[in-house]
Order: structure tokens, then sequence, then C-alpha cells
């Protein structure tokens, strides 16, 4: 990433393990200290450290004094899993000068302070601390987490974030400095409406059995297998499906004039979804599946993982990655490339060194930035990415999620939006979530819109693209998620925005890429995770597959964009990322791929279980321990020790006990576990959350004071935060056209006359 490769220290847990292989894939030597419990599955082995320098460190008197020396001349410190294990902090705050270019990233449960900064957790109960596993599932029976800990990886992926910014800062000041992330609260960011639906409507959003509650998609069984798909979006979706429907004599009543009526068709989707589902059931997915990406149309087969090995577009764009001794496996790749750095396409089995082999004792090298950082107008916000301008051309919310992180790490984002291109986040009252909220007003909009400023332009308009291309030598970084060849039409695919801007970073985040067979496919979030595998983990024995009813792969999708461009921002370098929601999504499969190529290995550790508590469909999740732990807290609760299973008497206690109460004794006694939370409860009443300030207000000029999720990785030395409240509509059009542009006020006039500023 620099002239010299970054030395990255890897101290995590399975909490961060995804930040550290992340690491490995912007090509870091990253030297993992083995931890005692180490897993010796080998697709835990290859998946989490292929790329990586193993170093055994004995467990002595000299144990401390040789990990805060390593510690010292690494750039990154990595390190994660409860307060209480975590192995440097002491280092750190014994000795502050030899740590102090050090980039030390903690990522910890719940994070360093409130109540449960003691507290330990898994997967499945971090994403119910989080609010994750309270959306998914069936009604009445227990929540679920989704598949593959995405918990977990979301947490070890805000520590990459937070350890890349804190990087791209030293640049600047000189200095390390310490970086912290809740996995809690990394959950807690990626809800989509889970959270803000209670904000701004009082509104639970409830489980469903993966049946979207905003749009009409769901998972439908095909002849042979599922589909996920449905007919919302642009009036040219339902058209279309609709016509393929008649032209095979399958429309039923559907092609009566009273279904064209939108409001109708939503009212009566029960009956809609029912014939469409018909019309699925009779076809192959595989056929299906084709036929709909030549008409353009959002549906896609629900493939395993093993069939994600075949995937034409995956193997076109060389995502996979060969592991093993001779490269016989292949596993998932990174969810990001840059022409910076290529995406590895083979990674040596990690392999064991000696002390002696690891980093010569010379401190690390800073380089500076290489690229012109023009003053912003807005500065003193103290954040990782003061003085960067990003041009934020995007819309819904993978892209706006993107420059909603890089706005809280301080940079300035000029948001281009029209009324002629209208937002659904905006202009839908599904989304707005607040009882008569106009578009200014959109709780959807508000919450991944903050710490923003608006420009309204008629991208329509010879005009309006004109003033785009003028305000692109003003910007570090352009962020679009239009479809492939857009931007082209307008003159400003990539080689023509580097004419006018050469250090220019272009984010691109197409569905699938701007390249391969599957270019052109219209994808939703639905279709997105059936095509990577995560539709198809959801099945279980007694159900068919459900639809991840959240949109976990667009905020998934923009942790990647936002990890590969701000790569290039530490590197000083422009360059195109060309995001595909498809291969990030796929990246977070965990060890699925190689679990399908390798002999089976059971864990031995005891599975976690969500249980039914006292309440109202109240819920308690109870993480995976080892039976001695099970056995103690059964004796703390006064369960007989004779029981079979402590984990079942456990369960049966659950029934009768409150959730948060009977959380603490047996966090107390050593096991893992939380109360499921629902929006409601994540704002209102977590303690946690509340001790450390989570969700923030701020005071719109339309709505008021209004909470927002807050910021995931906390920076020491350059914090972040929350400043300004979602722009209105074209609130700073003036503003910034004046500023950047030096336009007049009677060049201003004229151009609104027009329309073009609209």
């Amino acid at each position: 990433m620099t002239d010299r490769r970054l030395r990255v220290l890897d101290l995590t847990d399975r909490l961060g393990h995804q930040a550290a292989r992340i690491f490995v894939g912007l090509g870091a030597d990253v030297v993992r200290v083995t931890a005692p419990d180490e897993s010796t599955r080998d697709v835990d082995r290859l998946h989490w450290h292929a790329g990586k320098r193993l170093l055994t460190l004995t467990d002595d008197d000299s144990y401390g004094t040789a990990l805060a020396d390593l510690a010292t001349r690494a750039d990154v410190v990595l390190e994660s899993g409860p307060v209480s294990r975590l192995r440097t902090l002491a280092s750190r705050q014994a000795h502050p000068q030899a740590w102090a270019s050090t980039i030390h990233t903690v990522i910890t449960p719940f994070g360093l302070s409130g109540p449960h900064r003691e507290w330990t957790a898994d997967d499945t109960v971090l994403t119910a601390a989080g609010g994750m596993a309270w959306l998914c599932g069936d009604p009445g029976r227990a929540p679920e987490p989704p598949p593959r800990e995405q918990g977990l990886q979301l947490a070890g992926t805000h520590g990459a974030i937070g350890a890349l910014l804190a990087l791209i800062a030293r640049q600047r000041t000189g200095t390390g400095q310490l970086v912290e992330v809740s996995a809690q609260e990394a959950v807690a960011a990626t809800l989509e409406i889970g959270a803000i639906a209670w904000i701004h409507g009082k509104q639970i959003p409830e489980r469903n059995s993966g049946i979207y509650g905003h749009v009409a998609h769901q998972v439908f069984r095909a002849a042979d297998g599922f589909l996920a798909g449905g007919y919302s979006g642009s009036p040219r979706m339902w058209n279309d499906l609709l016509a393929w429907m008649v032209a095979e004599d399958e429309a039923e009543d559907l092609a009566e004039e009273r279904w064209q009526d939108t409001e109708i068709r939503w009212s009566g989707r029960a009956h809609v979804d029912a014939v469409v589902a018909r019309f699925v059931a009779r076809r192959s997915a595989q056929s299906f599946a084709e036929e709909a990406r030549r008409r353009a149309l959002p549906w896609a087969r629900v493939d395993s993982p093993r069939a994600l090995l075949e995937n034409p577009q995956l193997l076109d764009r060389r995502f996979f990655i060969d592991v093993g001794r001779n490269g016989e496996l292949r596993d998932v790749g990174f969810g990001w490339e840059s022409p910076a750095l290529r995406r590895p396409l083979w990674l040596d089995e990690p392999r064991t060194v000696s002390s002696a082999e690891v980093w010569p004792t010379d401190a690390p090298s800073h380089t500076g930035p290489r690229r012109r950082i023009p003053p912003v107008s807005r500065s003193g916000r103290g954040g990782a990415l003061e003085g960067v301008r990003v041009l934020d051309l995007t819309w819904v919310l993978a892209g706006p999620y993107v420059t909603k992180t890089f706005a809280d790490h301080g940079a300035d984002i000029v948001k281009v939006e029209s009324q002629h291109r209208k937002d659904p986040t905006r202009f839908s009252p599904g989304m707005r979530l607040r009882p008569g909220a106009g578009v200014d007003e959109s709780g959807y909009f508000l919450n991944f819109n903050r710490n923003k400023r608006s420009v309204a332009l008629n991208l329509r308009t010879e005009a309006g693209q004109d003033i785009l291309r003028r305000l692109v030598p003003t910007v570090d970084v352009v962020v679009e998620n239009f479809s492939p060849g857009v931007l082209a039409k307008w003159g400003l695919d990539f080689p023509k925005l580097r004419e006018l801007n050469p250090d220019v970073i272009l984010v691109s985040m197409a569905g699938v890429g701007q390249s391969g067979p599957w270019r052109d496919a219209v994808t939703f979030a639905d279709t997105l995770a059936a095509m990577s595998g995560l539709t198809a983990e959801t099945a279980r024995d007694d159900r068919d597959p459900q639809g991840l009813t959240f949109g976990l792969g667009d905020m998934v999708a923009a942790n990647a964009a936002v990890i590969g461009a701000l790569e290039l921002l530490y590197r000083g370098e422009g360059g195109h990322v060309d995001l595909s929601q498809l291969e990030a999504m796929a990246s977070h499969l965990g060890t699925a791929l190689l679990e399908v190529q390798l002999p089976d290995e059971p864990s031995s550790a005891t599975p976690s279980r969500i249980v039914r508590t006292r309440g109202d469909d109240r819920w308690l999740a109870i993480g995976g321990t080892t039976a001695e732990a099970f056995r103690a807290a059964a004796d703390v609760l006064g369960i007989d020790d004779v029981h079979p299973d402590p984990l079942e008497a456990i369960a049966h206690l659950a029934a009768e006990c409150d959730a948060d109460a009977l959380a603490e004794l047996l966090q107390d006694a050593g096991v893992p576990a939380h109360a499921v939370r629902d929006g409601r409860d994540l704002v209102d009443t977590d303690p946690q959350l509340r001790a450390r300030g989570f969700y923030v207000d701020l005071d719109h000029p339309l709505v008021g004071p209004v909470a927002h999720e807050g910021v995931v990785t906390h920076l020491s030395d350059t914090p972040g935060g929350l400043w300004d409240p979602a722009p209105l509509l074209g609130q700073h059009t003036d503003e910034i056209l004046t500023d950047l542009l030096g336009l007049t006020a009677a060049e201003l006039a004229d151009l609104h006359g027009q329309g073009v500023l609209s």
C-alpha cells in the first residue's frame, strides 16, 4: 500500500479475523501470534489465515515483552476479544511513547466502556444484542441470526476501516492512535430500517418469513429449486413481467386493467404473489433466471455455495482465490478491487516462522500523502478524512452508506440529487417512515445522509451535465451507483474523469460489476443475496430458504467500497474501484466454499440457541461455550446438577425469566448471553448503547431533534462524529456552486430559471 508493505500484527480471535483477512487482501505483511485455543479445522486455518505468517510465543515471563516489542515495530496492531482477554492495552497505557506511531485497533463485543464492557459474545449473541436476529425468521418462532457469522464479519470489517482511517490520519499528523470498535454497534448500524422505523414511525418491523415488507420481492419455489425476485421498482418491472406471463398464457386475471394501479396491486399483493408463484413453479430455476436476465427483470436463482463455484460472472471477473499446498482448493475472494492493487488469485497456506524472521528493528516508515488535499469550507471537524471532498452521485442505500461513512469521518460530501431522478428514500411515501412526512423529512433519508451538503442538479439537461463535469476537478473521490454505461453516456466515464482530474478516485457500485457476462443484469438486494449463496444458507430441514428482509448486502457492499477507496487515498493515487455488490456479498460466505471441498470437520463447541423468555415475543440468545461452562451456569441458577443437558435445562428455565435479568446471571457465570433486541429496545432501553451514546440527536429544521445511528469506528485522536442533519433537497446548491465553481448570482438565477438546478 506504500513503498514498503504495511506491517500488521494479528492478535485477533474470531471477532476480528475478518479485519486481518482484509489486510491480507490489501497486500500487507500480516504476522499472526497464535492463540492457545487456535482452531485446528482446515477450513478455518485456510480461510481466515491464508497468506499470513504465524508466530508462536511462549506464555512465560518474557511473553508480554516480546509482544510489546512486536507491536512497536508494526504499523497496525489488530486485537479482538472480550476486554479481560486483551493482551496489549496495559502495555499501551504503561508505555505510550513506544506506541506513538502504531495504529492500535481493538474490537470487543460491547466496547471498552459501558456497563457491559466485560460481557462476552459469539455471533448469535451479537446479532441478538444489535437487533439483527430480530429481523430474521418466522412469525411466532425464535428469531434467527443471518447465516455465516455476519455480526463477527461486520465487526472485523469496521476494524479494518478504522485502521485505514487512522493510517490516513497518520500521514497528516505523524502519530498513531487507538481505534475502538464495539461489535454490538457494528451490528446495530447495519439494520436498514430496523431501528429507524421506531425512531421515525414508532413501528417495529416483524419477522415475516423473508417476505419483504416495503418491496414486492420474496423467495419463490421453482420446479427444481428456488428463485428470488418480484415486481417492484419502476413500472417497467411490472409491465415486462406481466407481458411475459401473458405471452405464456399464465397471467390469469392479472392482465385486467385494475391490476395496473400500483396501490391496488399492493393491497392485493397476496393474490398477485400467488399467481406469480404458480408461474414460477412451472419452470426450472436456471431457465427462469436466464430469461429474466434477458428481459432485464430483477430475478435470480438461489444458488448454494457449491453452485457459486461455477458462477460465470464470478469466474469471468476472477473473484475466487486458490488456497492449499498446491492451490487445489478454491475460496471466496475479497469484496473490492482497485487498479492500485489487484486482488490475489492465490494465497499461501499460513506459514510458521520464528521471532528472528519477523520484521527488522527499524521503525515503520510513514509515507506522506501524495495527493492534493483541497481546503474545505467547513473545516475543523477533526476527522481522519478532513480535507477530502467527495462528489456523491448515489441514491437509495448502498451508495449513500459509503458517503455516510466518509462524512462521519470529516470528508466534505457534495451530494448531487434532483426531483427529476427521484431517490425513493426521499420520494417514496413508504420509505419516509414518519407519518405525513414530505420529501425533506424522510426518516430513511435522514439517517443515511447526515453530514452531507445537497446540490440540486438536473442531469437530464446538457447544462446540468456540464456543471457536473466542472465539479469533478474540485473533488478527490466520485461515488456512483448507476447502471454500467450511464456515466459514459454523459462523457464522464473514468478515462474522461481522469482528463478532468488526474488524481480522481472513482467508486462504481454496480450490482455485479462493470464487466462480465452478467454486466447488464438488473439486481435488487434480494437477487444479489440469492446469487451470492447467502439466501441458500437460510434454509433449514423444515423450511425453504428465506430472503434477508433488510439491506445487509447493500451495507456489506458499501463497506467494501469504503475499503477500496481508502486504500487509494492512503496510497495517494487515483483509480477506478469497480465494486461488484455480488462479490462483496459472496466474500461474506466465510468458510462455506471450503466446507464443500474438504471432509466434514465437526466443531466441538456447543451450539448457540435463541430461547423464549417471559413476555410477549421476548427472547434470549445463549452463546456457544463449553459443557463445563454450561454446568457451572446451571449450578449458579440452582438447576439440579444431575440434569443430562444443562443447556436444555437453562432454556426451560428461561421461559419463566426476564431476558435481561437472565442474561446478566449467565454472563456473570461465564456464559455468553444477551436479550434479543428489537428497534425500540435498541433506541430506548439498551443500557450499553445508551451509556456509549450510540444514538445521536441532530436538530433537523423540519423534524426537530431526531436520533440517528452513530459512528461505529471510534478513533481516539481523529474521532469524527455527527454534526449536521441531512440536507433539504438542493439546500446548498447556490453555496456550493459559488464556492467551488465561482458562479455569479446572475448565472445562478439563469440556471434556476432554466430548471437546471432543480
